[in-house]
């Protein structure tokens, strides 16, 4: 059985549109070539950090939330070290109310913006 992970990385704030995509392609493609199954992504764009991180006060978030065997951790984390475009990351194993919880909120926000149109 596969677990369920969710994973978020800060990219530096001087990269551009492209870059940041080829970042996300490169993060998403480790995780389906290790037998992993991306199940939703969000992009929330720049934020501003709560301290500095090499000197850099902002940076682009970026959620990735997939299904795949444990091993699979192992080799996006030092695949996120060596990328200098990532400051931070963190990647952590859902437990089965956290995944309950999380599709509920992206039915919920499927609904509005349904009622919206």
């Amino acid at each position: 059985m596969l677990n369920q992970y969710e994973t978020v990385f800060i990219a530096t704030p001087v990269l551009s549109e492209n870059q940041m995509k080829e970042a996300v392609q490169k993060f998403k493609k480790i995780i389906t070539e290790n037998g992993g199954e991306i199940v939703h992504e969000e992009n929330w764009g720049l934020k501003k950090l709560a301290y500095p991180i090499q000197k850099k006060s902002t940076g682009f978030y970026y959620l990735i939330e997939f299904k795949g065997a444990g091993d699979l951790i192992e080799k996006l984390e030092i695949q996120y070290r060596r990328d200098e475009r990532i400051i931070r990351f963190l990647t952590f194993r859902m437990e089965k109310y956290a995944v309950e919880y999380a599709e509920k909120k992206r039915k919920q926000k499927e609904s509005v913006l349904m009622n919206e149109e």
